[in-house]
């Protein structure tokens, strides 16, 4: 799941991100309000966490232009004011929740997951055939057996599973799974998807190429 952050302090954003990847999301992270408009113009995420004192515009008109675009995605408001009258303009605006600064990191993950079950409480689980994946404890099982998977592997195969009986393109899987500003090659999507056929084998499922277009997984 892409999570973006907006933050402009370089230190607490690679903080909250680390600790955001290390739970099991896929972090963009910006540093002005500006960017975070346009970024969210051209992608979908699966939730936001934005603070307040950004340069460009700030993260009220970030939440504001969002909503006036009729965008759903959960945004966690990060500020250092702690003055009532901000926190509650921030939540008529459609913001979702909010912390104060200084926040404990672990408080600001359990927040996050919170607003992630909120948002897709029908997609807290994954199952084809013998293959079932929990995306929010990010545990794997086949046939009832836990199984192992790597970050990126997890993150194909949520994918794929997904989009279960439907075509997806390498360049869709690295668009979907990649955080923004990174790359990953071709290549390296066929490594990860032939590393999971052979975790997966026994399950019932295969994963078929379909030459010239992609990857489809399906019950076998």
């Amino acid at each position: 799941m892409h999570v973006l952050l907006v933050e402009d302090d370089v230190v607490l954003a690679d903080g909250i991100s680390r600790n955001l990847t290390a739970a099991g999301m896929a972090v963009d992270v910006v540093h002005g309000g500006t960017e975070a408009d346009a970024i969210l113009q051209r992608n979908q995420v699966a939730a936001m966490v934005l603070d307040i004192g950004i340069p460009g515009i700030d993260g009220f008109e970030v939440v504001r232009r969002l909503r006036s675009r009729g965008s759903n995605i959960p945004v966690l408001l990060l500020t250092a004011r702690d003055a009532v009258q901000d926190r509650v303009h921030g939540l008529e605006l459609g913001a979702d929740d909010y912390l104060v600064k200084p926040f404990a990191t672990a408080e600001l993950v359990a927040r996050v997951k919170a607003l992630l079950r909120r948002s897709s409480p029908k997609s807290v689980e994954l199952q084809v055939g013998g293959l079932l994946l929990d995306i929010f404890s990010r545990r794997a099982w086949l046939n009832d057996q836990p199984i192992d998977l790597s970050a990126r592997e997890w993150a194909v195969l949520e994918y794929l599973m997904q989009h279960a009986s439907r075509v997806v393109s390498k360049q869709q899987i690295i668009d979907a799974i990649l955080p923004w500003g990174e790359e990953l090659t071709l290549n390296a999507v066929e490594v990860y998807v032939s590393r999971i056929r052979l975790k997966i084998q026994d399950a019932g499922v295969t994963i078929r190429t379909i030459r010239g277009f992609g990857y489809m997984l399906e019950k076998t």
